[in-house]
C-alpha cells in the first residue's frame, strides 16, 4: 500500500511538474521590438496593453534602432515588430531577413515619406523638391534639409533624393526625430523658412500647418503599408497573440489623432482614450481570444 501511494505521489509530482512547465512556457512574456518613432511607439504600446489586459499575456517591450529590430526578429531574439515600412522604405532590411520572418498583417495603410515645408511659405516659391534649386530658395533655407536618424529608411531615400535632384549645395542634416522636431518647432515660432524630412502618420501634422513637397522623380517612394513581422514559429507557438496582431489595423486618421493626444498628454492616457473611444474596433482585434 505504501509503495502504491509513493508511486502515485511520484506520478502526481511528475504530472504537476509537467503542468507547471507548460504554464511557465505559456506565461513567458511576448517580446515586441520598437524604435523611438511616434507612430511605432503608439501602436506598439497600444498592442502591449491589449495583449496584457485582454489576452492575459505579459509583454516585454524592447527599444532599438531599426536594423537590430529586423535582426532580432529573424534570429528569434524578438517575437515581433510592428513597424516594417514596405515595400520601399525598409526594403534593404527586409530583403536580408525575409526568409527568416513571417508577416502577420498590416497595421496601417497609406504611410508616406516626404519632405515638408511650413504652410506660410508660398507655394509659388516652393511647391516641389525641384524648387529647392532656386538660388533665392536655397539662401532662405541656408542650404539645409533637416533630417532624422542615420539608420532610418527615410534618411537613405533622402540621400538618394539629394542626388536625384542635383541638390549638391544642400546638406542633409542627420539628427533624430527629436532633433528634427526641435528645429521645426523653433522655426515655426519665428516663421523661419525650413525644409524637413517627415512621414505620415505623425502627430506634427496635427500641431503645425505643413505641406509635403511634390516629388516628381519619386525618389522618396509612394504610399506604403506598415506590417507586423514575427519570428518563424511564433504563430504556431502563440496563436492567440499572433491572431490578435494579424487583426490589429488602425485607420491612419485615427492613429494620427491618437498620436497627437499622446503628445498633448502622455502615451498611457492617449492609449486609454483610444481604447475607450473605439470599442468596436478593439473587439474586432481581440476576436474570440479575449
Amino acid at each position: 500500500m505504501f509503495k502504491t501511494l509513493a508511486t502515485l505521489g511520484l506520478a502526481a509530482t511528475l504530472i504537476g511538474g509537467s503542468v507547471t512547465a507548460t504554464m511557465a512556457q505559456d506565461a513567458k512574456p511576448v517580446k515586441i521590438g520598437w524604435s523611438a518613432w511616434s507612430d511605432a511607439e503608439f501602436v506598439t504600446k497600444l498592442a502591449a496593453k491589449l495583449i496584457k489586459d485582454e489576452l492575459g499575456t505579459e509583454v516585454e517591450l524592447v527599444q532599438s534602432d531599426v536594423a537590430p529590430l529586423y535582426q532580432g526578429v529573424s534570429r528569434g531574439d524578438l517575437d515581433a515588430m510592428m513597424m516594417a515600412w514596405l515595400p520601399q522604405t525598409h526594403a534593404d532590411y527586409y530583403e536580408k531577413v525575409k526568409d527568416k520572418v513571417e508577416t502577420l498583417g498590416t497595421v496601417y495603410d497609406g504611410a508616406k515619406l516626404g519632405w515638408v515645408v511650413p504652410a506660410y511659405i508660398p507655394e509659388s516659391e516652393i511647391a516641389s523638391i525641384e524648387d529647392l534649386k532656386k538660388p533665392e530658395v536655397q539662401k532662405k533655407l541656408s542650404g539645409i534639409v533637416q533630417g532624422i536618424d542615420p539608420g532610418a529608411g527615410l534618411t537613405r531615400l533622402s540621400e538618394k533624393a539629394v542626388k536625384d535632384y542635383g541638390l549638391d549645395d544642400y546638406k542633409l542634416q542627420i539628427s533624430s526625430e527629436a532633433g528634427m522636431l526641435t528645429t521645426v518647432d523653433r522655426a515655426m515660432r519665428s516663421e523661419k523658412w525650413f525644409v524637413a524630412t517627415s512621414w505620415s502618420p505623425h502627430w506634427m501634422f496635427g500641431k503645425y500647418k505643413l505641406r509635403y513637397l511634390t516629388d516628381p522623380k519619386k525618389s522618396l517612394g509612394e504610399a506604403e503599408h506598415v506590417d507586423v513581422l514575427a519570428r518563424k514559429d511564433f504563430k504556431a507557438e502563440n496563436p492567440k497573440v499572433a491572431g490578435f496582431l494579424s487583426r490589429m489595423k488602425l485607420p491612419i486618421d485615427d492613429l494620427e489623432a491618437g498620436m497627437f493626444t499622446a503628445q498633448e498628454t502622455s502615451y498611457d492616457e492617449a492609449i486609454e482614450k483610444y481604447i475607450k473611444d473605439h470599442p468596436d474596433q478593439i473587439k474586432a482585434w481581440v476576436g474570440n481570444e479575449g
